[in-house]
């Protein structure tokens, strides 16, 4: 871990018993930005990399829901990836930008105080996609949640006209020219080889994300008789009302506390 992360630097906490650091660390030759949240302990601890939606400041990592999960009792890497608030590099949407997911994992993995056999990654909206790619490379990874979470590219393109615009200057062109590009933004063809266990959490009126991604990832997790769980909510949206978010949260952390690597 101390070779990946070339500053640490700690910033006031809203949780007493929690430290929350800026950190920033090595990937694939960048200096990329993001938060650590470590729970005062004596004991390992779980850890979990919480992979943000959106792009650029639109999703950004919330200080607030960071906090959330590590109160739960995790350790908590929340990448914000490349290219934003002083970080080298440029975003480009489940691109090369993948790698800042998969090294803070990797920091995850080598953390003194996680349990290396209870490594999770949780994503939301833009961040499911980030989460399937880490699992897919990292059998480590004991658990995954996409919450609300984008899983196919080519829909996403299909379903936002409103970031079509964003999504070919970030991409390059359209899926019809350059269908490969958004191929390898889209993992669902490679579930093969996740060993990760499974939870699908999203709403029925997502307008952001439809849960069309949620059904055609539980369909190719079934496909390939993976371990998967689905927790659907017919009246919720992008955004669950607060008071349910948190109890729904507090729900996949347990979840995730039992999902141990042998």
């Amino acid at each position: 871990m101390q070779n990946r992360i070339i500053h640490k630097q700690k910033i006031p906490s809203p949780h007493p018993a929690i430290e929350l650091f800026l950190i920033t660390y090595w990937s694939e030759g960048l200096k990329v930005k993001g938060y650590l949240a470590e729970p005062v302990s004596s004991h390992p601890l779980p850890g979990l990399v919480y992979l943000r939606g959106g792009i650029k400041n639109v999703g950004m990592v919330r200080i607030q829901r960071l906090i959330q999960w590590a109160s739960e009792g995790f350790v908590v890497i929340a990448p914000f990836y490349r290219g934003n608030k002083g970080g080298e590099g440029q975003e480009d949407f489940a691109g090369r930008d993948r790698e800042d997911a998969n090294t803070a994992c990797e920091i995850l993995l080598q953390h003194p105080s996680v349990n290396p056999k209870s490594v999770h990654v949780l994503g939301f909206s833009r961040g499911g996609v980030m989460a399937l790619l880490v699992a897919l490379k990292h059998k480590e990874v004991a658990s995954l949640i996409s919450w609300n979470g984008v899983t196919d590219m080519f829909l996403t393109y299909e379903e936002r006209v409103d970031l079509r615009r964003m999504m070919k200057r970030v991409i390059g062109g359209t899926p019809n020219k350059f269908p490969d590009r958004y191929r390898f933004r889209t993992p669902l063809d490679q579930l093969c080889s996740i060993q990760s266990s499974v939870l699908i959490i999203h709403g029925a009126k997502d307008q952001h994300v439809s849960i069309e991604h949620a059904y055609r990832l539980e369909r190719a997790l079934i496909e390939q008789s993976k371990d998967v769980h689905t927790w659907y909510y017919s009246t919720y949206d992008h955004h669950f009302p607060p008071k349910r978010q948190q109890q729904i949260l507090q729900q996949a952390a347990q979840w995730m506390k039992q999902q141990v690597r042998e």
